[in-house]
């Protein structure tokens, strides 16, 4: 019995060292905005939920709707646990993206797009929305970097390797893992455990930044107009990389 008792002590010993070393930080603390700039008039809308961010599309600050670090990073990963909890929104203007980057047309050449109850939202790396990993419901899957891979002044070879090589996403309403790590210019994410965007390069990427959630959505009429982010967040931890 005694050895028994000394066995699980060790092993639970090595495994908190284990966790101690592995070089990440948590940048959420479970109990409040700690380390994290809530826009100036959002009103309570990015609130804490049974120890998770809990977003409800509906920030009501002026400006930047976003939830930033206080802290900039230059190179880092960044690890994060997301969920989508719903989707009132029905976006009729989802294309089908070919793994060149492009969107599919039809025989007049315009995108053929599909109809799929969708939210949105994302993590934001180094300050710009531009170099956003999706958060949404598109078949594609999440990971995605939208800003890059639309932006037609991009080399082809930089949009194809900003779409998800896989649709990796869990169900709605489902915790999924984001692990993304940024150096120089590259963009790698795995989600699920599985490497979705692979050492994609970013072009004019600033060197330094913050982490971001996202905001998204409009409403008129108490509808939506557009895919709001109702998501949550939890378990978001960094390791800063030379």
């Amino acid at each position: 019995m005694a050895y028994r008792i000394l066995a699980v002590a060790a092993l639970m010993l090595s495994s908190s060292v284990a966790r101690a070393d592995d070089g990440f930080t948590p940048i959420f603390n479970g109990k409040d905005f700690t380390g994290w700039k809530v826009p100036e008039g959002d009103n309570g809308h990015w609130k804490i939920v049974d120890g998770v961010i809990d977003y409800d599309g509906e920030s009501e600050a002026k400006d930047d709707k976003h939830l930033w670090t206080e802290k900039q990073y230059k190179n880092f990963t960044v690890k994060v646990d997301w969920r989508i909890k719903e989707t009132p929104y029905l976006n009729p203007r989802v294309p089908i993206i070919k793994f060149d980057g492009t969107h599919k047309l039809d025989a007049v050449g315009k995108p053929i797009t599909i109809t799929v109850p969708d939210s949105d939202s994302g993590l934001l790396i180094r300050g710009s929305m531009k170099s956003q990993c999706n958060i949404w419901c598109w078949p594609c899957g999440s990971g995605e970097v939208y800003g890059y891979r639309m932006d037609e002044k991009m080399p082809p070879t930089v949009r194809a390797a900003l779409v998800p090589k896989v649709n990796a996403d869990n169900n709605i309403g489902e915790w999924n893992t984001f692990e993304i790590t940024v150096i120089g210019n590259r963009l790698t994410v795995v989600n699920n455990g599985h490497k979705v965007i692979d050492n994609a390069e970013l072009p004019d990427l600033p060197e330094s930044g913050p982490v971001g959630l996202q905001h998204h959505g409009s409403k008129k009429n108490g509808e939506w107009t557009s895919p709001p982010s109702l998501v949550q967040f939890r378990n978001i931890e960094i390791k800063e990389l030379p």
